[in-house]
């Protein structure tokens, strides 16, 4: 990544609070990311929800599948390696004092949505910045599965296609979003950049 790639991030959190970006990271690290998806797919668990202090299944707001990334050697370390190197661009420009990064693979199946929600509550000390990178190669718009994000106001400002390559960065106590029923399977990567301890 070049400086220009991260001064474009800085300068969209600054000015929108969010930035999409199409074709984001290269395409050979994205279609390992892929594979390691698809290969532990039999070790995905059905993604919890926070409420009252507790995380528990609930499949009427939530049913997607999840993974966490760890250092591999390979194609986890290097988007491990790409989210330091923001989190370090992000302290350095924007004083945000994070501490570290977490990630999981994402995979909804047929039907499988994510309903409306913020990534942290405004207020709380733990996330701050969210990430969203899609891993799926040739996504049909018919396919459903798209990130749909919201401004404070509640009203839709934009609505992000699945497509292999694309990099979602919002501040996660400013945006609800919420991940529309896909039709067919869907992968993504999604991560927080946090300051808890």
């Amino acid at each position: 990544m070049n400086t220009e790639f991260y001064a474009q991030i800085i300068d969209a959190i600054v000015d929108d609070g969010y930035i999409v970006i199409e074709n984001a990271l290269d395409t050979a690290m994205l279609t390992a990311l892929l594979e390691v998806a698809k290969s532990e797919e039999m070790a995905f668990k059905k993604a919890g929800i926070s409420g009252a202090g507790d995380l528990h299944i609930d499949s009427s707001r939530r049913r997607d599948k999840i993974f966490w990334l760890d250092e591999d050697g390979l194609a986890m370390s290097k988007y491990l390696k790409f989210a330091e190197t923001l989190r370090e661009i992000l302290n350095r420009e924007l004083y945000l004092g994070i501490s570290y990064y977490e990630a999981h693979f994402a995979l909804y199946g047929e039907g499988d949505f994510y309903e409306k929600h913020l990534d942290s509550f405004k207020g709380s000390k733990n996330r701050v910045v969210t990430t969203v990178l899609y891993l799926n190669d040739k996504w049909d718009e018919e396919n459903g599965g798209e990130l749909i994000i919201y401004n404070e106001e509640n009203n839709i400002i934009n609505r992000v296609v699945p497509n292999m390559g694309t990099l979602v960065v919002f501040l996660s106590d400013k945006f609800p979003h919420e991940v529309l029923p896909s039709k067919v399977k869907r992968h993504s990567i999604a991560g927080w950049f946090r300051i808890d301890k």
